[in-house]
């Protein structure tokens, strides 16, 4: 199992990409950048490519409206070139809020979208002449369509590798099913090692069951806050497990409108229906304390490691247990670096 981090898109860069060449050094292997509607995620990947060695380093996730098919491919291209093949894309649909509110691009065909876009990006890597006629991808433009004058092109320069990892940041229904096809990775949210089958355990089957035998096994990245001390028992312990409230609170109560929100539709899979509805009626009331702490006990218990070395060491084993191949840990409190040799060592 590798282990990764996420640079947070609020603040701090600089003191991160410090952060991550010291934990490159104690084993952290893969590094998340992510984009939302603040500075670009690209940029940083290149900066962040000649600031370390070996830690691959993805974004999570670009969404695919911002930027064309061929930008998406000649973008990853590019940054899998200046990392020397460490470069993985991680692609995602965000929603209308942000895609018609910031981008002023209509919101339409989230899922065919990606899977176009992944097509795309392999047949460009692959140095086809990019021909394509889909539902949203149609290169080059269809006659009566701009001046006529496109042609189809290939990539001029030779990729580092024709196979840059796609991972899919998908969260309910058929985009689930199309992930576990056709995508290298998968980047979930609230990941439950126990109960997660309940949430996405049949669209995850649909999908291996079509998934093309050639194309290596889907990856699993997830995870969440982690801190290990003996004494993290009892109240100590839900002292930590608390400071995931407010972020949980955010997804499940105010991202998205009230009969359209992903995450509040997750938290209540996982059998938490009552609280779920709480939160997000608190959430959009304004009262965001009060909607952090609706959060279950039991949700953050179960998506976050913290506590002793035993009991971290057996969470470890079910997140393995349930195909996570990329422990994604936010280090809290102590010693970052600490934490990260600490859980290469119970990991190795």
């Amino acid at each position: 199992m590798k282990l990764s981090t996420m640079i947070n898109y609020s603040g701090g860069f600089h003191e991160a990409v410090d952060r991550v060449v010291a934990l490159e050094k104690a084993g952290l292997d893969v590094v998340w950048i992510p984009e939302a509607y603040s500075f670009d995620a690209i940029s940083q990947v290149g900066y962040l490519a000649a600031k370390t060695e070996t830690v691959e380093i993805g974004t999570g996730i670009v969404n695919v409206y911002s930027r064309t098919a061929a930008c998406m491919a000649q973008t990853a291209a590019g940054c899998d070139y200046v990392s020397n093949g460490r470069f993985i894309l991680g692609l995602g649909a965000s929603g209308p809020q942000v895609i018609e509110g910031f981008h002023g691009v209509p919101y339409e065909k989230p899922m065919v979208r990606i899977k176009e876009y992944i097509e795309s990006c392999r047949m460009i890597w692959r140095r086809e002449k990019f021909e394509y006629s889909g539902q949203t991808v149609q290169v080059p433009l269809p006659e009566g369509q701009g001046t006529g004058l496109g042609k189809s092109l290939k990539l001029i320069n030779h990729p580092v590798r024709q196979e840059i990892p796609i991972w899919w940041a998908s969260l309910m229904g058929l985009s689930v099913t199309a992930t576990a096809q056709l995508a290298d990775g998968w980047l979930p949210i609230f990941f439950d090692p126990e109960k997660f089958h309940n949430v996405w355990g049949d669209e995850l089957k649909a999908g291996l069951a079509k998934r093309d035998p050639e194309r290596a096994p889907l990856q699993i990245s997830a995870g969440g806050m982690v801190a290990i001390d003996e004494s993290l028992t009892g109240e100590a312990r839900d002292r930590i497990l608390d400071f995931g409230r407010p972020n949980v609170a955010l997804y499940v109560g105010g991202m998205g409108a009230r009969d359209k929100n992903f995450y509040n539709t997750i938290c209540k899979k996982y059998g938490y229906e009552k609280e779920a509805i709480e939160i997000q009626d608190l959430y959009l009331d304004g009262k965001k304390d009060e909607a952090a702490a609706a959060v279950p006990k039991q949700m953050l218990e179960n998506t976050n490691l913290v506590g002793p070395k035993s009991y971290v060491k057996e969470r470890l084993a079910a997140y393995k247990e349930a195909g996570v191949t990329i422990l994604s840990i936010t280090p809290v409190g102590g010693d970052v670096v600490q934490t990260v040799e600490t859980l290469r060592e119970l990991i190795d």
